[in-house]
């Protein structure tokens, strides 16, 4: 079983990976498919800012993903020039609100718990992986009524503090959390251990929820601006990703594939 998503395993040719020619990784990086697409992805808007006279041609490559400051701001104009951003009407945000009430509550929490894989500076990155999604599959095949397996694999396993309480992280909101660890705690409705890696920039979890508090979901007048705002965002990212990949037709890209590319410059 293959317990974590693709988006987190290292792209085996980074460093071969071009957008018409400029490579979008030194040849010591090593970067998940995701972050690719991602460089990819900027790479082509620069190129277009370029063609678009907002940009010199001399402009440098971005090193190691960043691009100069010049092609960032012709970026922002490129896209303020190429893409709709359109206004979500009063009826769409009802319906929205009514269909996503999940989206919008307030005070939604959950009791967890989790065994971190630290990923450090010099760590083999493929055996730690290994490791975690060992733990993973052990504590996922925990028959009821057996002893509480977490609380040893978190004691012995975890490079969290939290291992010598069982990994307990208590109550915990969004908020509290790291984005990418919100998105996937928050963003699934199961109790026990989660089905999968969740992987942040402190490394790999095994993550068990212990109680969901699904909060309170306030009437749409008091959040009618932020269900517009949501809208809009959805919107705006839907036409900037069919912005690149018409982009990508048109340019040569070697060792990276957009046609998987969820939200385009995602880094």
């Amino acid at each position: 079983m293959d317990a974590t998503s693709t988006l987190d395993r290292p792209a085996s040719r980074a460093a071969t990976a071009t957008v018409d020619g400029v490579p979008l990784a030194a040849a010591d990086e090593a970067l998940t498919a995701q972050q690719l697409r991602g460089r990819a992805s900027v790479e082509l808007l620069r190129q277009a800012a370029i063609r678009a006279g907002l940009l010199l041609a001399d402009d440098p490559a971005p090193t190691r993903g960043v691009v100069s400051e010049a092609a960032a701001i012709a970026i922002e104009k490129l896209l303020d020039q190429e893409l709709v951003r359109p206004e979500a009407d009063e009826a769409t945000c009802q319906r929205y609100h009514a269909a996503n009430p999940k989206r919008f509550a307030v005070g939604e929490r959950v009791r967890a718990r989790h065994v971190l894989f630290a990923v450090t500076p010099g760590v083999d990155v493929d055996a730690l992986r290994k490791r975690s999604e060992d733990c993973l599959l052990d504590l996922r095949a925990r028959r009821h009524g057996e002893a509480d397996r977490f609380v040893e694999a978190a004691a012995r396993l975890s490079n969290c503090p939290s291992g010598q309480d069982g990994g307990a992280l208590g109550w915990l909101t969004a908020a509290d959390c790291a984005p990418e660890f919100a998105s996937e705690v928050f963003g699934h409705p199961e109790v026990g251990v989660l089905p999968r890696l969740v992987r942040s920039r402190f490394g790999f979890h095994v993550v068990e929820v212990l109680e969901r508090d699904a909060g309170t979901v306030p009437p749409y007048e008091s959040v009618r601006s932020a269900v517009r705002q949501a809208l809009e965002r959805h919107a705006y990212a839907t036409a900037l990703r069919q912005y690149v990949e018409v982009l990508a037709g048109q340019a040569h890209l070697e060792g990276v594939d957009l046609d998987a590319a969820g939200s385009p410059l995602v880094q």
